[in-house]
């Protein structure tokens, strides 16, 4: 939802143009695919991350637009609420020292940002779901003072007609029935509990669907190796807790649509594609419009006269249905083109992990892209969906189904970090290699993932092993949250990747004399 809209009210013409010039959009990128229009292979990779502002007691501070005014760069921007931010990152060109760049300019970023929030007592940390975050802090009072997200609140609030209810059980249930923990949501606010990292890679159309498919079929091994979200409310969920966080939060489906199978906004999918369109055509037919702003341009004429349209409808629209691996429809420097934005993964832990996860998801998907015998014809879509599932709920631990390697094929079940260690890291560096990255880069990066899989240790399994610790030691739920937060952001800033920090809270210091 980065487009500049404007607090407003709509009637039902407003709703029947929209989907009218929806429709005119969709068929304005019909007509670009059809005349090849789109811009050639430049090999363009992007980088989004989502940060929580804490205090040094490791509590969430509401207060981005005063750290926003510190920073004073075009890089930060704000997000859903107030104790939210986001780092965009230039687009790179895949190759040569790439990923060892960007973690320079990451580090530079932050650390930058960092020093300007410790000026109003707040700090950056990046990781999945803050673990201090109280049902009282995910308020519509907190959001963010942007049209933009008061308008979308407003209108996912008015589809759905009703309280929003939560109910994740995991290690622990969180529910919104009577007595619970947290009560029904009457906004959008607990959606801004999930902060992740987008990754973006452009692509040409003829590829985009073996890039999307591809994208879908690892998202799972991206989140058993990458999760870093545990907690929410106070209670120990899934080891990723944001994808069920962010659908229930979102869900414009009173019980009764959702018993009848309607789609939820948020989306995983539910079957392999041949082609961009069809992800645009089913968002269109899916999903009623959010925000129905209409512009002046008629896609056609501007088509007509050898112009580039806008399609800012189509690209409205799809800012507002939620799938794990998103297309997106760009104009850089005149020309049209297609991105795949990968939203699986959490912020954090450190720089490096981010990069990390971003050279494992990168060099995958080259891979498993060209293979003259896909894993998408052998793996089924429904696999694929619960796989994402499995790994969300389990993380490092996950059990996936994954096709068998052989003359006989079928289907079988494996541990997340054998099929990572064994089948899957070894693709992403023979992508590496093909994007030309240096292998000085593919063996650092890729040797961080391979080190999480054997130590079985990812920011999800520390933070839960920290916070037991932290009550075997005495500290009530409460306390112990807030420490292993704090322990955290030291460890976090210090920049050793997750599976180096040691466990648990550091001795007290025995006093003097």
């Amino acid at each position: 939802m980065g487009e500049k809209v404007v607090a407003g009210t709509f009637d039902l013409s407003d709703r029947h143009q929209y989907r009218i010039k929806l429709r005119q959009c969709l068929d304005g990128l019909g007509r670009l695919l059809e005349e090849q229009r789109f811009d050639r292979p430049k090999n363009l990779m992007g980088l989004e991350i989502e940060l929580n502002l804490a205090g040094p007691d490791g509590m969430p501070r509401m207060m981005n637009a005063e750290v926003l005014e510190r920073i004073a760069s075009r890089d930060f921007q704000t997000e859903l609420a107030m104790f939210n931010l986001e780092v965009n990152i230039a687009p790179h060109r895949l190759g040569g020292r790439v990923l060892d760049r960007l973690a320079e300019e990451l580090r530079t970023g932050l650390a930058y940002a960092h020093r300007k929030a410790n000026e109003v007592d707040a700090g950056i940390v990046m990781i999945g779901i803050l673990p201090t975050l109280s049902r009282h802090d995910l308020v519509s009072a907190n959001l963010s003072a942007v049209d933009r997200y008061a308008l979308l609140n407003e209108q996912i609030v008015a589809a759905r007609g009703e309280s929003f209810a939560l109910d994740i059980e995991g290690v622990e249930r969180l529910t919104c029935t009577s007595g619970s923990i947290a009560p029904e949501a009457g906004s959008i606010a607990p959606e801004a509990a999930c902060t992740s990292v987008q990754l973006h890679l452009q692509v040409t159309p003829g590829k985009f669907a073996d890039v999307w498919n591809a994208a879908q079929a690892v998202a799972a091994a991206q989140v058993a190796v990458g999760a870093n979200a545990p907690f929410l409310f106070g209670r120990e969920l899934w080891r990723e807790s944001r994808p069920p966080l962010f659908l229930q939060s979102t869900d414009t489906r009173p019980p009764e649509l959702q018993a009848q199978g309607v789609r939820p906004r948020t989306w995983f999918g539910e079957r392999w594609i041949s082609s961009a369109y069809e992800l645009f055509e089913e968002n269109l037919r899916y999903f009623p419009a959010l925000i129905p702003l209409c512009e002046d341009e008629d896609p056609q004429r501007v088509l007509d006269v050898g112009g580039v349209p806008q399609l800012a409808e189509l690209a409205l629209h799809n800012g507002t249905v939620y799938r794990w691996n998103r297309p997106v429809y760009g104009i850089a420097e005149g020309v049209p083109h297609l991105r795949v934005e990968n939203r699986v993964l959490p912020a954090g832990p450190t720089v490096t992990d981010v990069i990390a996860n971003a050279a494992f998801y990168y060099g995958v998907v080259r891979a498993l892209a060209e293979e003259t015998r896909p894993v998408w014809s052998r793996l089924p879509f429904d696999a694929a969906a619960r796989n994402f599932d499995t790994a969300c709920r389990y993380g490092i631990e996950a059990r996936l189904e994954w096709p068998r390697r052989g003359r006989y094929g079928g289907m079988t079940k494996v541990a997340a970090v054998d099929l990572v260690r064994e089948e899957l890291l070894p693709l992403a560096a023979a992508g590496l290699d093909a994007w030309g990255v240096e292998p000085a880069d593919r063996d650092l990066y890729l040797g961080v993932i391979e080190e999480r899989c054997r130590r079985r240790v990812n920011g999800a399994s520390w933070q839960a092993a920290t916070y037991h610790r932290a009550l075997e030691r005495g500290l009530e739920r409460d306390a112990a949250l807030a420490a292993t937060t704090r322990r955290y952001c030291e460890l976090m800033h210090a920049g050793e990747p997750v599976h180096m920090w040691p466990v648990g809270l550091p001795e007290p210091a025995l006093p003097l004399g």
